[in-house]
């Protein structure tokens, strides 16, 4: 029928405006729900429309929502040196492999003798170029990279600021915990079962070389 599409249209609009409201009315008649209006009105069960009062309003951000990445060390004091030392990167290039802009690139750290060292010496990350999708955390082997929460980035100016190297990118475990506590928890029970198995292997080991090393000595 000629214009019954307009009115399926503003019936749609229609519903979604009542539904705004009984929701509203849903909220202030259930106060002990444990919810702020706004966290209420964000979850997926409800219904309606809102608005939000941006920046005053912030949005609640789910734990696996990822903005840009971040490098986790194990110090959680503001000494830089210390935070670079407990920094968990081993400066193995995977991320950088595995990112599809290819936004990553690091600097790796040599000693005296000019062989690698296991850490950084420098990391950076263009935010510009950075797409967010968070291959590089998820091909990380030791969870030293992760996607962040913090999205208010924007300013004025272009590079080199956007341009984020190892001192804007290191966060403490402690503020990993607190905006990815489910993944946390989880991960450090994958890295202290890894830990163990790898102890248990090496006990296992010395184990078995110490008891040829018995039947040796016994048969001589």
């Amino acid at each position: 029928m000629l214009g019954w599409g307009v009115v399926k249209g503003l019936g749609v609009t229609f519903r979604h405006f009542v539904e705004t409201y009984v929701e509203d009315i849903k909220y202030f008649t259930k106060r002990g729900m444990g919810q702020t209006l706004l966290e209420y009105r964000m979850a997926p069960e409800s219904r309606g429309i809102y608005t939000m009062q941006y920046p005053k309003e912030k949005p609640v951000i789910p734990e696996r929502f990822r903005f840009l990445p971040f490098l986790v060390t194990n110090y959680e004091g503001p000494e830089a040196d210390k935070r670079r030392e407990a920094n968990r990167c081993t400066s193995c290039g995977i991320c950088a492999k595995a990112c599809p802009p290819q936004c990553i690139w690091i600097v790796r750290t040599t000693n005296k003798q000019g062989r690698p060292v296991p850490q950084p010496a420098d990391f950076h990350i263009d935010m510009d170029i950075c797409m967010n999708c968070g291959y590089c955390a998820e091909f990380c082997p030791f969870d030293a990279i992760i996607m962040d929460h913090d999205y208010a980035l924007a300013d004025e100016k272009r590079e080199p600021d956007h341009v984020f190297g190892l001192e804007h990118l290191l966060k403490p475990a402690g503020y990993y915990h607190e905006i990815r506590p489910a993944q946390f928890v989880a991960r450090e029970e994958e890295r202290r079962l890894a830990e163990e198995e790898k102890r248990r292997k090496a006990a296992a080991k010395a184990a078995a070389l110490a008891a040829r090393k018995a039947a040796k000595n016994k048969e001589a």
